[in-house]
C-alpha cells in the first residue's frame, strides 16, 4: 500500500511541476501582451481569455500537491486541543468526506466535459477555442487532487493505529 501512496505522491509532485510551467507561461503571455501595447498598441487578443484557462489549470493541477505538503486550510487549533487519537479519527473522517465530494465533483466535471466534447462547444470570443481543452485540463487536475484525498485518507487511517503524524 505505501509504494501506491508514493506513486501518487509522485503524481502530485508531477502534477505541481505541470502548473509551474504554466504559470511561467502565462506570466510570459502576460509580458508579451503588456510589451506590445506599450510599444506597438498592439494586443495579442487572447491574453485575457487563454489566462484564465491557465489560472483554472494551475489551481487544478497544484491543489494535489498542495495537500500533500499540507499547505491547505485545517483547523489545527481544535485539533491540537483533542487527545491525540481523536485527533486523528477526526482528520480521518474530514478526509474521508472530503474523498467523497471530490469524487462526486470529478464524475460532475467529467460529465460537463463529455456535453461540451459532445456539441462541440466553443469559447464566445475570437479564438473559438474548444471547450473542451481547457476543461479536460481542469478534469485531470481535478483527479489528481482526488487520487491525492484518497491517498492521504489512507495513510491517515494507517496512523490511527500506529500513531505515526500524517496531516
Amino acid at each position: 500500500m505505501n509504494k501506491i501512496i508514493q506513486i501518487i505522491e509522485n503524481l502530485s509532485d508531477w502534477s505541481a511541476r505541470i502548473s509551474s510551467v504554466t504559470l511561467g507561461l502565462m506570466s510570459i503571455l502576460i509580458l508579451v501582451e503588456i510589451f506590445l501595447w506599450n510599444i506597438f498598441e498592439k494586443t495579442t487578443l487572447i491574453a485575457d481569455e487563454y489566462c484564465a484557462y491557465a489560472l483554472a489549470a494551475i489551481i487544478f493541477l497544484g491543489a494535489g500537491y498542495c495537500l500533500k505538503e499540507k499547505g491547505h486550510i485545517r483547523i489545527t487549533l481544535v485539533l491540537g486541543l483533542l487527545p491525540e487519537k481523536m485527533s486523528r479519527i477526526i482528520t480521518f473522517l474530514g478526509s474521508g468526506v472530503t474523498t467523497i465530494f471530490m469524487g462526486y465533483l470529478w464524475w460532475y466535471l467529467f460529465k460537463m466535459v463529455k456535453a461540451t466534447f459532445r456539441y462541440n462547444s466553443t469559447s464566445g470570443t475570437l479564438t473559438n477555442t474548444p471547450l473542451w481543452i481547457p476543461q479536460t485540463i481542469m478534469l485531470i487536475g481535478a483527479a489528481c487532487f482526488f487520487i491525492q484525498v484518497v491517498a492521504t485518507t489512507v495513510k491517515t487511517y494507517q496512523a490511527i493505529g500506529t500513531g505515526e503524524e500524517v496531516i
